[in-house]
């Protein structure tokens, strides 16, 4: 049986604990608790900007990537006190605003970081998101989609950014000006999955009951909803390659890239060179679609 190892570091002036630093938590990649808290220390700038005043859950490994996992909704007890927290709907949320929450998170085996949809205290989105969820185990027409979802949209006037999930899918992120609503993106959402299910009707498809689906891909503006949760970018996931759900440029997405080709072992590569793609685009403006489709 390996042997218990622990420690404390002091990162921000805050002393945090840190155990079994040896644990494989992504045994295919070569990926160990040690390991893993180097690289969440060098995603920081970019993951927790997507975290940071959110309702976070998360999902924890204890035993790596192949062991049981459980969602952590509640924060744990007892509480360092430099973490922060925010009640919602009876659950008390942890909220990741700095490195040594995200740290901490990190030698709990907190693998997946998937914020609200919404700030603490506000109902309103952050920003729209839709879903391009495959049906199948490996989805070689995923990039295809997201080409085709990012053209309708900029036909609307409206660009976005491509991001993997980190597993299967593709996420089409757009930034939002405050003051458009849930409802609205979702009416917005229903708009271009129509359109696109009917000028695709054999890759797309909003038939939410994955058995009834077949091999298309699920166009999900559902999911973009307050209360809904979404992978963060740069998020890891808990995946045999140590993937991290990463935003592309639409010419990666022309290249056909993989999922899996994003992973915790390049990605501070990719970050030195292209930077936070996401940050780069401005606010969307919505309101001259929202307007039109009102009419109707």
């Amino acid at each position: 049986m390996p042997r218990s190892i622990k420690g404390t570091i002091q990162i921000e002036g805050q002393d945090i604990t840190i155990t079994n630093p040896d644990k494989p938590l992504w045994p295919e990649a070569g990926v160990t608790k040690a390991m893993y808290l180097q690289k969440l220390a060098e995603l920081s700038p970019y993951l927790l900007k997507y975290c940071q005043n959110r309702l976070l859950t998360t999902i924890r490994y204890p035993h790596g990537i192949h062991g049981e996992f459980f969602y952590q909704k509640n924060a744990p007890e007892p509480l360092p006190p430099y973490v922060k927290t925010a009640v919602h709907e009876g659950i008390n949320y942890i909220v990741m605003e700095d490195l040594p929450v995200l740290l901490w998170l990190g030698n709990l085996a907190a693998l997946e970081f998937h914020p609200s949809l919404h700030y603490v205290g506000s109902k309103l989105p952050c920003e729209w998101m839709i879903d391009l969820d495959p049906s199948l185990p490996e989805e070689p027409r995923i990039m295809e989609a997201a080409h085709i979802v990012g053209q309708t949209l900029n036909s609307l006037g409206i660009q976005s950014v491509p991001k993997t999930s980190g597993a299967t899918g593709v996420q089409i992120i757009v930034p939002i000006q405050s003051g458009i609503t849930f409802e609205e993106l979702r009416t917005l959402g229903h708009f271009v999955g129509m359109y696109v299910c009917q000028k695709h009707p054999d890759l797309f498809t909003l038939e939410r009951l994955k058995k009834d689906r077949g091999n298309k891909i699920y166009f999900d503006y559902l999911q973009h909803y307050g209360g809904k949760t979404l992978a963060a970018p740069y998020t890891p996931r808990a995946r045999e390659h140590a993937s991290v759900s990463t935003p592309l440029l639409w010419d990666e997405v022309a290249a056909d890239v993989r999922p899996k080709d994003f992973h915790l072992l390049n990605i501070g590569a990719r970050l030195a060179e292209k930077g936070d793609l996401l940050a780069a685009l401005p606010p969307q403006p919505l309101e001259h679609v929202l307007k039109h489709l009102n009419k109707k």
